[in-house]
């Protein structure tokens, strides 16, 4: 068990913890400098809710170069749709064509990869804002520097406050697991593994699932990084346990065939690559060596003679052997996606719950157009969740403007906050969002009966409601998150013009009609949901698994003429990867707990790279009739 000091130590030393920080020193200095010093509200307002976009909202991977990039993009994209959002604010009617417009591009576009879709929102709120608020063309100078001046020293704060790859707890554990079983099969080789290194692999396994399991924050996120470490870490508890059998069934790996040895050097040659990977050295697993000695295992194989004495504890070897090479291979794959430098080959390996769409050398628009034409469907998840959005953003600006409430732009939020893929999630939310928004009123209420409406005061409380603010996202129930942004809101307001409570009074029933509004366009499009595609998905990429993993026994055992092809299987786990992002991509609470999700994702890829291992062995010549016919699949 974790000690409840290291607890806390864990949750201070998160990414949520740095985002906190950074929010609470950014967006407090840049509305003091643009309220107070330069004296421009409006400038003030974009700068303020710019920082919370920059910050909170967006949460990109990768390295300081993929960050920066993606932060660029965000900044830019924004300017365009702020531009957009404050020329259609006068009339109703065109408004909301546009937003509707606007949500679904916007939405949609995060089928292109992780970091453009974990942008959506904040891209979103550069247009929602000036469509919702009163302000004319001659205001969109101001509104872009406030914008601007957040974007640039946002990404700033991003690249400079941030925690070194060595503080992230899981991917150091991960990288001691692979660099223990390195050194067990290293000693194997000598003839020198015992019962000490087998202890020491397996107590570094525990320490790793443990941090996993029982940390206060869960490591497993919308970016691809974060999906890679958590495929990783999956992939070296599967290699303990498949060393340790190999290992139970040949302790003295020095006496093996010169082939089998270099198939065993080749992997633990590999995972200290990995280990060293995520320590953060620039090294190069050699992939090509490995790949090599797969093959030539399964070479030697073919010209053995399959009635001799040692054939079957050959191909027993081989088999143990060339399975670890291939968990080798995919957990080497995932640890070169988290340090940011993916190989476009053979994607089909990685764990990662998460996949990347790289634009490949046809050409990005043909790339870009190809992808998107691919979710153009009733039956993707990205598609789906698009046309939701749209329209319910579209809805709520329709009842902000007509029904003249006084801050519009919080109606408009309030959709975008709650509405989820599917009714139940979204109703749940609805309800939690507006109890977090009452609580967050009655708080702020309270704050300003004390400290009243002093500007001292409230300079003073505004970096610590927004610290709560910006930790809350992703570790604290979202009803909290929702009630520290009420809190947040109503010190910001009062800055701006000190009104007292009477704020809170109007978020509470913004946020209602917004939750109302939601709740609507949820239970008319798509009322059952993402999770209900997952659990489908998931149920089909097993059954494609177990055929393939049955057809590669049948092959090994010489039951049927070629070994079975893996394709239906791919293309199941990749229905199963595009369910997930979606799933994964809605902010909020998810009814089935991330490491959950993340353990039954990757036993798939345990039951494929299992087959796959099988079905690379020759087949045993048993005199048995050869198999005529295909294997029986069932429909999925």
């Amino acid at each position: 068990m974790i000690e409840p000091r290291a607890r806390v130590a864990a949750l201070w030393s998160t990414p949520a913890a740095f985002r906190a920080l950074r929010a609470a020193l950014v967006v407090p200095g840049l509305f003091a400098l643009t309220a107070e010093g330069i004296g421009n509200l409006e400038m003030a307002t974009f700068a303020a809710f710019g920082g919370f976009a920059t910050l909170v909202m967006a949460s990109f991977g990768g390295s300081r170069r993929d960050k920066l990039l993606a932060h660029l993009g965000l900044a830019v994209v924004g300017s365009v749709l702020l531009t957009i959002g404050t020329a259609v604010h006068a009339a109703v009617w065109p408004a909301v064509v546009v937003t509707l417009l606007v949500g679904f591009a916007v939405l949609f576009a995060g089928v292109i990869g992780p970091n453009v879709a974990a942008g959506g929102t904040a891209a979103l709120l550069a247009f929602v804002l000036p469509a919702a608020s009163p302000g004319s063309m001659e205001a969109i100078p101001s509104r872009l520097a406030g914008w601007w001046l957040a974007s640039v020293v946002g990404t700033a704060a991003v690249l400079l406050i941030a925690p070194r790859p060595g503080a992230d707890r899981v991917r150091a554990a991960t990288a001691t697991l692979a660099r223990t079983l390195g050194e067990r099969l290293d000693a194997a080789l000598r003839g020198a593994d015992d019962a000490a290194a087998k202890s020491a692999t397996i107590e570094a396994k525990h320490r790793l699932m443990e941090l996993f399991t029982a940390q206060p924050y869960r490591p497993t996120g919308l970016t691809t990084s974060d999906q890679a470490l958590a495929g990783a870490a999956g992939i070296m508890e599967w290699l303990t346990g498949l060393l340790n059998d190999c290992l139970t069934e040949h302790p003295d790996l020095s006496a093996v065939i010169e082939v089998e040895k270099e198939l065993f050097t080749a992997i633990g040659s590999v995972l200290h690559d990995v280990a060293e990977l995520l320590d953060g050295d620039t090294t190069d697993p050699d992939l090509d060596r490995l790949d090599q000695a797969l093959e030539q295992s399964v070479t030697v194989l073919r010209h053995m003679d399959t009635g001799g004495a040692g054939y079957a504890a050959a191909v027993d070897l081989s088999f143990h052997a060339r399975t670890l090479g291939f968990g080798a291979r995919t957990a080497a794959r995932d640890a070169l996606v988290v340090v940011g430098r993916t190989d476009e080959s053979n994607e089909s390996d990685s764990a990662t719950t998460v996949s990347v769409h790289p634009l490949r050398r046809f050409g990005v628009l043909s790339s870009l157009g190809g992808l998107t034409l691919g979710h153009t469907s009733l039956r993707s998840v990205w598609f789906l969740n698009s046309v939701r959005g749209a329209v319910g953003l579209a809805a709520a600006t329709a009842v902000a403007d007509l029904s003249g409430v006084q801050h519009a732009f919080w109606v408009v939020l309030g959709t975008l906050s709650v509405l989820r893929t599917s009714a139940a999630a979204t109703g749940a939310t609805a309800l939690r969002a507006l109890a977090g928004t009452v609580v967050g009123f009655a708080l702020g209420a309270a704050l300003l009966s004390v400290i009243g409406t002093g500007q001292v005061a409230l300079w003073i409380a505004l970096p610590l409601v927004t610290l709560i603010a910006a930790y809350a996202p992703g570790i604290a129930p979202f009803a909290i998150g929702q009630a520290a942004f009420t809190l947040t809101v109503s010190v910001l307001y009062n800055l701006l013009v000190p009104v007292g409570w009477q704020v809170g009074v109007l978020r509470v029933q913004d946020v209602a009609i917004g939750c109302l509004v939601s709740l609507v366009v949820g239970t008319l499009f798509w009322p059952r949901g993402a999770g209900k595609v997952v659990r489908d998905d998931l149920a089909d990429a097993y059954h494609q698994g177990g055929d393939y993993l049955a057809g590669a026994v049948e092959w090994a055992l010489g039951l049927r003429q070629a070994p079975p092809d893996p394709a239906r299987t791919r293309t199941a786990d990749l229905r199963l990867d595009e369910a997930v992002r979606g799933y994964l991509a809605e902010r909020g609470t998810k009814r089935m707990p991330r490491e959950d999700l993340w353990r039954l994702v990757n036993g798939t890829t345990r039951l494929r790279l299992t087959a796959r291992s099988l079905a690379g062995l020759p087949p045993r010549r048993t005199g048995l009739p050869a198999a005529t016919g295909s294997p029986v699949i069932l429909s999925p």
